[in-house]
């Protein structure tokens, strides 16, 4: 039952990372990888929300799979922010790859505390 929560989940965030990613990046006319940006801190902030949510008893274990695992596991890629950073550095984008790696995991951190925060006050 476990693994048919996560492959659920992972059934809508495999999709909506790629067809958000897509919608994002056709918006900016830059180097910047903003979509991947987009959906790494978007998952950060759901996954924090779902952390808050169960620390006060709100979110089941089922729940957590399903959005934990399952969504936010396919929503964001750790592999493509790394392959995107690097594709900017060896492109000489030097300035960009440093940003998308300070910027990501800045806003990613923020928004996780600020799910996690939000979580508990809502369920806590």
């Amino acid at each position: 039952m476990n693994w048919l929560l996560v492959v659920a989940g992972a059934m809508v965030g495999a999709p909506l990372r790629f067809l958000t990613d897509r919608y994002v990046q056709s918006r900016h006319d830059t180097v910047f990888p903003w979509g991947t940006f987009t959906v790494n801190v978007a998952g950060s902030l759901i996954l924090g929300l779902l952390t808050g949510a169960a620390c006060a008893g709100a979110a089941s274990s089922h729940v957590q799979l399903l959005l934990g695992t399952g969504l936010c596991g396919a929503l964001t890629t750790y592999s493509t922010f790394s392959y995107e950073t690097l594709r900017l550095a060896a492109d000489r984008a030097r300035a960009s790859a440093v940003a998308n790696v300070v910027v990501t995991v800045a806003a990613g951190l923020a928004a996780a505390f600020a799910g996690v925060a939000a979580g508990q006050a809502v369920w806590g």
